[in-house]
């Protein structure tokens, strides 16, 4: 499968705004699925994410999990923060937190970190998500379209915990 297909199907349904006939088509590529442009680890989360979206957490933290098990393929955040998110929705933070642990002793990409960064904020941890952030724009290098993003995610987190300008601030356009 290519990203233009996949990009077709998903437009086709979200037209039809119904996230979970997405979810199981999506479910039911991943499980067809052996090679492509995309990786089925890809594939799943996306599932993952529509499964949520049509409100159903559980299977949604079912695909993330055998999204972050599969084979390693590319995908865009490391399903790992998804399970986070979606245990935080579960109404498991102690169990979030213990997979936020596990990508912190990992590299993660810039998308990654926004991910959690913003997972954090919305569920209240607001120390851990500036934390986050910070460190993600301190590794992200200057020009990558995912450090303005984490530039001002840092900055409605310094505001919100009434934290004054600093340098970084700054640079947030």
């Amino acid at each position: 499968m290519t990203r233009e297909q996949l990009d077709r199907l998903l437009e086709q349904a979200l037209l039809l705004d119904d996230h979970g006939a997405l979810a199981e088509r999506l479910d039911d590529l991943a499980q067809r699925y052996e090679s492509g442009e995309v990786s089925r680890a890809y594939i799943l989360a996306l599932a993952a994410e529509e499964w949520r979206q049509a409100g159903h957490p559980d299977a949604a933290l079912d695909r993330y999990r055998m999204a972050a098990e599969d084979d390693g393929g590319d995908v865009n955040v490391d399903p790992r923060a998804g399970i986070a998110d979606t245990l935080f929705e579960l109404d498991r933070p102690d169990e979030a937190r213990d997979v936020i642990e596990a990508l912190r002793a990992a590299p993660c990409t810039p998308a990654t970190v926004l991910n959690v960064a913003e997972t954090l904020a919305a569920y209240g941890d607001l120390a851990g998500a500036h934390e986050w952030a910070t460190e993600g724009v301190t590794a992200c290098p200057p020009g990558n379209s995912l450090r303005e993003s984490l530039l001002r995610t840092r900055y409605r987190i310094r505001i919100d915990l009434g934290l004054p300008e600093d340098d970084l601030d700054a640079l947030a356009s």
